[in-house]
C-alpha cells in the first residue's frame, strides 16, 4: 500500500521545501551516525533495523534550490532527477553498503532545532528494472533530520524510494510539492548524533 503523507517533512508548501530558507554553502563537514528502523507491509510485518552513516559536505544554495523547483513544476521528478545528479554533497549509507552520493540538502531552524532536509538518487536494483516494478517510478531516497545545535543529537525519517511531484495543496489554491512514498510509513531515525565536524574539502 502507498501513502502520501501530509505531514511536516512529507508534503511541504513550495517555500517549506527546496526554497526554504538555508544558510549558506557550509564550510565545514558533518558526520552523522544512527539506526534506521523499518517497519513491514502487506504480508512481510517484520519490522528491520540497521545502522547508517551521514556524511554531508555542502548545502544547496538558494538560487540552486529555487532552480531546482522550476524544474520540478515544469518538467516532472524524472527532469529533476537528472538536474540534481552532477551535485554530491556527501554520502549516505546504511550498514555496510557502499554509499550513494546526496544531492540536495537544505537547511533551516524549526523551534530551536536544525531541520536538515536531504534529497538523491536512490539506488534502483536490477530486479525492480527487470521485473517491471513499480518501484522503479520512485527514483528519490528522502532524509528529513531535527538536530539539537547544543549536543548534536537528535532523530528523523528516512523514505527508501520516493516520488516527488508538485500539485495544488490545499482550498486556498497555494501550490505544494508532494513526497510520495512507496512503503506503507517511512523509517524512523533514532539515536542520531553527529560524529565530528571538519573542513569540508
Amino acid at each position: 500500500m502507498k501513502v502520501r503523507f501530509i505531514l511536516l517533512g512529507f508534503s511541504f508548501l513550495v517555500f517549506s521545501f527546496f526554497a526554504i530558507q538555508a544558510n549558506a554553502q557550509t564550510s565545514n563537514s558533518e558526520v552523522y551516525t544512527g539506526t534506521i528502523v523499518s517497519y513491514g507491509s502487506g504480508f512481510d510485518t517484520r519490522t528491520r533495523t540497521a545502522t547508517f552513516n551521514l556524511n554531508i559536505n555542502g548545502q544547496t544554495a538558494d538560487q540552486q534550490a529555487q532552480r531546482f523547483l522550476n524544474v520540478l513544476q515544469e518538467n516532472g521528478q524524472d527532469r529533476l532527477l537528472r538536474e540534481i545528479d552532477n551535485q554530491d554533497l556527501g554520502r549516505f549509507s546504511v550498514g555496510a553498503r557502499i554509499g550513494v552520493p546526496i544531492n540536495v540538502v537544505r537547511e533551516s531552524i524549526i523551534d530551536g532545532k536544525r531541520r536538515i532536509f536531504i534529497v538523491f538518487r536512490r539506488t534502483v536494483h536490477f530486479a525492480e528494472l527487470r521485473g517491471g516494478y513499480r518501484s522503479v517510478d520512485y527514483p528519490f531516497g528522502v532524509i528529513e533530520l531535527f538536530i539539537d545545535p547544543e549536543t548534536g543529537k537528535g532523530e528523523g525519517t528516512y523514505i527508501a524510494a520516493a516520488k516527488i511531484r508538485w500539485e495544488r495543496a490545499d482550498r486556498n489554491n497555494q501550490q505544494a510539492i508532494e513526497i510520495e512514498n512507496f512503503a506503507t510509513y517511512p523509517a524512523r531515525l533514532l539515536g542520531v548524533s553527529l560524529r565530528n565536524r571538519g573542513r569540508a574539502k
